[in-house]
């Protein structure tokens, strides 16, 4: 005579919670930072960049260390660490228009498209087949705690 193992049940979906979003967030941060060590690039370059681009042509050197402070949510010091290491290797440059402002090179702007493109890929194959319903619920949780947190963050 056998006998079969009862089938477990299935486990309960987690509760969003900061584990469960900090647990998404570096897996797929993994991915991402994989693909920018194959062009030499770091997250934190990348969020410059990303800052940059956000903003248009070029941008005033405090203002785009505090724009990338407010992303990261690091010191001030490690940004203009960052800046310094992107105008070293040509990626940003001084605006020659206003040289109290940074800009992104050629060579930037090509990193960043690439970069860019292969980080879109890598969100395709993560959110393949979630409901849109769903990604805009979790899109309007996810903006909302990142408010409140801010909010507490300037508070303190």
């Amino acid at each position: 005579m056998t006998t079969t193992a009862p089938i477990p049940a299935p486990a309960p979906a987690p509760t969003t919670n900061g584990r469960v979003v900090a647990l998404a967030h570096y897996a797929s941060r993994a991915l991402l930072e994989r693909a920018l060590t194959r062009h030499g690039a770091t997250f934190q370059q990348n969020v410059t960049l990303q800052v940059l681009v956000t903003a248009g042509k070029s941008m005033g050197h405090d203002d785009l260390v505090d724009g990338v402070t407010d992303s990261l949510k690091v010191d001030a010091s490690v940004v203009r660490d960052v800046i310094e290491e992107l105008t070293a290797t040509k990626l940003l440059e001084q605006d020659p228009a206003d040289a109290s402002r940074i800009r992104l090179t050629d060579a930037g702007r090509k990193l960043h498209a690439t970069t860019s493109a292969e980080a879109a890929q890598i969100a395709a194959r993560l959110y393949a087949g979630i409901p849109a319903e769903d990604l805009a619920t979790a899109g309007r949780v996810l903006t909302l705690v990142t408010e409140r947190a801010n909010t507490e963050l300037a508070k303190a």
